[in-house]
């Protein structure tokens, strides 16, 4: 099997990675695995798709750490691919809000991932699908009872009124980001700063005003689907809990929040069971759910970290699993 993951940046990759672990254990795995970015890519006059990309010289790595240094040592193979006619799957692992300040890049991966497409190639996560879920909006598509009661605006008079129609007690944060950026909370003692947090968001875009749910500070549990379906071997889930920082309203691990053991409940795997129709659907391979009891925070579509977490947690090397549902 010949893989080709791209990345925002494959020489500037912060590890741990998920995606390195999982090329890792593909090369350990006999498959021949290609590493590359979304600022690779062309397209020729004769219609092929071409990349340059980076594929490891040997197999016996000891650790994905000394995997990935030699990826990017002068040691590695690069060459310019085609990868119409050398890859069998394209991996899409970019998050295009990491590239907030290169607009050109956020789309990038989507656009030649759909060329791939009609030239046969597998896309996972399949780009028709993360193009509609390239902003927060595409969690507006899956039904009310799994989300909190939001509001998405730019105009601030209108997010107060939602401020004080939810008790002023509410989250804001951008249409389109990841990993915690720009996230705040409005409490009943912040009303006067209220229109400069929802003036720091809206300089990029939109906002999302959403209702606060207290049981959020407690943390929330990642957990992963694979192909619809809870990511489960050996009876156990890849999942983890994150947990807040002191005197910060986000669990995100990129801002600080700690990772624990998860207890997967019923109302969590209920939950997954009304998404999944959906996610199939969208062709949504891999995707990381961020829950709450029975309430969905938010659905990671673009390359969702944390498997070496639920790794360390549950003792089950999770990449294996998703190198084999590759295979099938």
């Amino acid at each position: 099997m010949r893989v080709l993951m791209i990345l925002n940046d494959v020489l500037n990759e912060t590890m741990p990675s998920s995606t390195i672990k999982m090329a890792y254990t593909a090369t350990l795995m006999g498959h021949e695995v290609w590493l590359s970015d979304v600022a690779k890519f062309s397209y020729y006059p004769d219609e092929t798709l071409h990349i340059f990309a980076y594929k490891a010289k040997k197999r016996d790595f000891k650790s994905p750490k000394l995997y990935y240094e030699h990826i990017i040592s002068k040691s590695s193979i690069k060459e310019r691919i085609i990868i119409d006619k050398d890859i069998d799957i394209m991996m899409l692992r970019n998050d295009p809000a990491a590239d907030f300040d290169k607009p050109w890049a956020q789309h990038s991966a989507l656009v030649f991932g759909r060329s791939a497409v009609r030239h046969g190639v597998i896309v996972l996560n399949d780009p028709d699908g993360l193009s509609k879920a390239i902003n927060k909006m595409y969690f507006q598509q899956f039904p009310k009872i799994v989300r909190l009661k939001s509001l998405i605006s730019k105009d601030p008079q209108e997010i107060r009124e939602f401020y004080l129609q939810n008790k002023k007690n509410i989250i804001l944060k951008p249409l389109q980001g990841s990993a915690g950026r720009s996230v705040f909370y409005a409490g009943p003692a912040d009303e006067n700063n209220l229109n400069q947090m929802i003036s720091a968001i809206s300089r990029d875009g939109y906002v999302i005003a959403e209702e606060f749910f207290p049981k959020a500070l407690e943390g929330d549990v990642r957990l992963f689907l694979l192909n619809g379906k809870p990511f489960k071997v050996n009876g156990k889930y890849a999942a983890f809990k994150r947990v807040r920082s002191q005197g910060d309203i986000r669990s995100n691990i990129h801002a600080g929040g700690h990772a624990y053991p998860a207890k997967i409940t019923d109302k969590m795997l209920e939950l997954a069971d009304i998404l999944r129709p959906k996610l199939v659907q969208d062709g949504m391979f891999l995707v990381g759910l961020d829950i709450v009891e029975d309430k969905l925070l938010e659905i990671n579509v673009f390359s969702p970290g944390g498997l070496d977490n639920a790794q360390k947690f549950q003792g089950v090397d999770f990449s294996v699993r998703v190198i084999e549902e590759l295979e099938k």
